[in-house]
């Protein structure tokens, strides 16, 4: 693999990628997690852009650089506990633009995936690895937050977040962590319901229920304190029982439609229909990897 997806938007101007290449690693993208969610039975979990690699553009590049380190021995290494380490390279060169069109974005790093096994019915069942936290902080879904199962619609939420980092090069939620930089849910929902309204009470309903489950090994958070369920670890709750929001003052003055500039009128409609239906409170309303292939939006003109 060539580079992560940040470094290649590097290269363009204002590091933000053409639109129809832009629509065209989203397509492929949900290509790859259709198959994690529907072939692997996998939740990646760990979506982002660090996790999305570049092919080379042209077969020629990787022999062409081994031969170039083999003339200009010695290698760059070091010697620990008896094994030779050699220095790893992201950096290949100049890309040959004529051959753009041949590098593909690649999901790597399975590290933190979960498997999700499936009843005689084909459904999903979720297990005690269905509820614990997981996620990179800013493209967090919300019943991860409020202590609720997860599944593939985990997944979902994440790649509709990183629809912003790949075609507008700029995060979604702008106030996910404090001045200290510690991870803060109660900004991150305020953010969440300014974007997208208040969440459905049969979610709050069902966050309640999860708080009196306790997992079968406590978790420490952030903070070192050992915790027994996802309200504890994110230091719920964030809602009152008539589904009201515990911090209004931290709701921000934000409007979706205000949050991709870059797109013109009539892209932008479409590309609001497209990430609304990842970007669903309730993770029954998200639609799938494979569905989503299909909308207008990634239709290349």
């Amino acid at each position: 693999m060539r580079e992560p997806l940040w470094i290649l938007q590097k290269r363009f101007v204002d590091q933000r990628l053409p639109l129809p290449v832009a629509k065209a690693y989203l397509l492929i993208l949900l290509a790859g997690l259709d198959y994690l969610h529907s072939e692997c039975r996998l939740v990646h979990t760990d979506l982002k852009l660090d996790n999305i690699l570049m092919t080379f553009e042209n077969e020629d590049i990787l022999p062409n650089f081994i031969k170039e380190q083999i003339t200009n021995l010695p290698m760059q290494c070091k010697t620990t506990s008896g094994r030779t380490i050699y220095r790893c390279h992201n950096d290949f060169g100049s890309l040959d633009w004529r051959e753009l069109r041949k590098m593909l974005p690649k999901i790597v790093d399975f590290g933190l995936a979960a498997r999700l096994e499936s009843d005689s019915q084909g459904q999903v069942r979720n297990e005690t690895g269905g509820v614990h936290p997981i996620q990179p902080d800013h493209y967090r879904a919300p019943e991860v937050i409020l202590g609720c199962p997860w599944s593939f619609s985990a997944d979902i939420w994440n790649i509709g977040v990183l629809a912003w980092d790949i075609i507008e090069h700029t995060e979604l939620f702008l106030h996910v962590h404090d001045s200290q930089g510690h991870y803060n849910p109660k900004t991150h929902l305020a953010e969440m319901t300014a974007l997208l309204g208040p969440p459905p009470k049969e979610l709050l309903a069902k966050s309640d229920a999860m708080a009196e489950f306790s997992w079968p090994n406590p978790i420490m958070n952030e903070t070192g304190r050992l915790c027994r369920n996802g309200r504890e670890y994110f230091n719920g709750p964030f809602f009152n029982e008539n589904g009201e929001f515990l911090y209004d003052d931290l709701i921000p003055a934000r409007k979706l439609e205000d949050s991709i500039p870059s797109l013109e009128q009539k892209e932008r409609q479409a590309f609001l229909s497209f990430v609304t239906l990842m970007l669903a409170w309730n993770p029954d309303d998200r639609q799938t990897a494979g569905e989503l292939m299909e909308h207008p939006f990634l239709r290349l003109e």
